[in-house]
């Protein structure tokens, strides 16, 4: 951290922190746009920190985009931005079990299309898309019929999610060989005017409950997810720097993987939110307590117009 508490980016600072940094990685939700809309000024300091020879990244939990579909969003809210710097949990979910677990078999899904098209997209074959509902008897749910080329589970965000899908994927789980793999532990997705919907945390934790097993987690703050991004672009991790605007999944990541990490407050936490961590004496919530803040990213825009 720079230094007892989060410090305010403003002024000189800011040019300090950026000729400190090679490889800026930002959250997407809340930092750079709010649902379809961008966070003002969010795309002119994304493009601008290009044009000054910075190397800027996407990391978002969400499960429900490819990085084609994100690319394609923020194409249109004027971002420059490519498919391989967005780095989502469908993709990472997909490279997890490519090149870390390296899956010989399909997968069961508990997720999205897009989750599916990840997963092809490096040759894993997924089944269990879309609803899958219930019929029979208990003793029929017992014996659900089961995939046996099947060799893992994999959770993320699913609209569908069932009483039949979360018993399928415990049956798998019964097979000790069977990889169980959750995209993230966002309990909750923040809606604007403060409302929210439950976040694909709660699915995997359904599952996690039924089966008696834990998942390997991919999203933030599990270091996979800068991993993922360090391991093909050779980023030094003491020359990055994380931007978001949770605590306890885009600071903790940076802090996880000793980047400098910066919150934005057009999000979910605030200022407030950071010192009670830190007044809280605890070890794992200091690490939840950002190097710096700023209002808005736009904040950035002076400096990089100078």
């Amino acid at each position: 951290m720079a230094g007892s508490k989060c410090t305010r980016l403003s002024g000189a600072l800011i040019q300090q922190l950026l000729d400190g940094v090679d490889s800026v990685l930002f959250d997407c939700d809340g930092v750079i746009w709010r649902g379809d809309q961008a966070v003002p000024g969010a795309p002119e300091v994304v493009n601008l920190l290009k044009e000054h020879g910075k190397r800027v990244f996407f990391v978002t939990n969400n499960s429900s985009k490819t990085r084609r579909m994100y690319a394609d969003k923020m194409a249109r809210m004027g971002f420059k931005v490519t498919p391989d710097e967005i780095f989502g949990t469908a993709y990472c979910s997909a490279m997890y079990l490519k090149k870390v677990a390296g899956l010989k078999g399909k997968v069961y899904l508990v997720g999205s299309d897009a989750l599916r098209q990840e997963l092809e997209a490096v040759g894993i074959q997924a089944t269990g898309v879309g609803p899958d509902h219930v019929s029979g008897s208990q003793c029929d749910w017992a014996h659900v019929p089961l995939d046996p080329e099947v060799k893992a589970v994999l959770v993320g965000f699913d609209e569908h999610f069932s009483y039949m899908k979360l018993n399928r994927a415990m049956q798998y789980l019964t097979d000790p060989g069977c990889l169980f793999v959750g995209t993230n532990t966002d309990t909750r997705l923040p809606l604007e005017g403060g409302k929210a919907v439950p976040g694909t945390g709660c699915l995997v934790r359904a599952v996690e409950i039924a089966a008696h097993r834990q998942a390997e987690k991919v999203g933030k703050p599990n270091h996979f997810m800068y991993d993922c991004v360090a391991s093909q672009f050779g980023l030094d991790r003491t020359r990055c720097l994380m931007v978001g605007d949770r605590l306890d999944t885009d600071i903790l990541l940076g802090s996880n993987c000793g980047l400098k990490t910066l919150l934005a407050l057009t999000g979910v936490n605030k200022v407030a939110d950071a010192e009670a961590h830190e007044r809280s004496g605890c070890p794992d919530r200091k690490k939840m307590v950002p190097d710096y803040y700023v209002e808005s990213i736009a904040d950035l825009l002076p400096a990089l117009q100078g």
